[in-house]
């Protein structure tokens, strides 16, 4: 009888060990994730709430309140929903996400921005630069205002390099002709806080 108790109570301690060692596993696996974690990650998990806006503010001391449409690798497009130094409408904005200072978020938003997203199936967009969509709106001859870390200019990119894109300055709602080019700008990725489309 007394090796019962003695066997019980060996079986015992060794469950109630494993189950400790379970727990430690999963916390550890958990800090794990969330250092992986990227600020794009947490801004799509936002953008794909109930709550998708986010309030932030950007490297050249603006505030924003945008809704994320879509993210590519260093970079997201958004509708611009709150009143600030850039807005003129109904603007759709292009913002690096290195020109991200701070995201501000409620309380009850913080576990959803890093809840384990479901699986999602990766997409071309996912993996394209900055500098791609750059490319297009240059293709398509598209008039931007362009926010740098020193001003905002209205333009037309003509050529896009590397790490640069050349700007053609020119007023807003008059087209890139020569006569209408106030001056030629090589303005490097880095300073691009934000590009408003319209």
């Amino acid at each position: 009888m007394r090796w019962e108790n003695l066997f019980d109570d060996l079986e015992s301690q060794l469950e109630h060990e494993l189950d400790a060692e379970e727990i430690d596993l999963r916390a550890e696996e958990e800090r794990l994730r969330l250092a992986r974690l990227t600020l794009r990650d947490r801004m799509m998990a936002v953008a794909a709430s109930d709550q998708p806006e986010i309030s932030m503010r950007l490297v050249d001391g603006a505030s924003v309140r945008v809704r994320p449409v879509t993210f590519g690798k260093d970079w997201f497009a958004a509708d611009l929903v709150a009143p600030a130094p850039y807005r003129t409408g109904t603007d759709q904005v292009v913002v690096p996400l290195t020109a991200v200072a701070y995201a501000t978020l409620p309380a009850d938003e913080v576990p959803v921005s890093t809840a384990e997203p479901p699986g999602r199936r990766s997409r071309l967009v996912d993996r394209l630069g900055l500098a791609f969509v750059l490319r297009d709106f240059c293709r398509r001859r598209s008039a931007l205002s362009v926010v740098t870390t020193v001003d905002a200019v209205h333009g037309t990119i003509d050529r896009v390099g590397r790490d640069h894109v050349d700007l053609a300055v020119h007023e807003p709602g008059s087209s890139r002709r020569a006569a209408n080019v106030s001056e030629l700008r090589i303005v490097p990725l880095t300073t691009i806080v934000l590009i408003r489309v319209r």
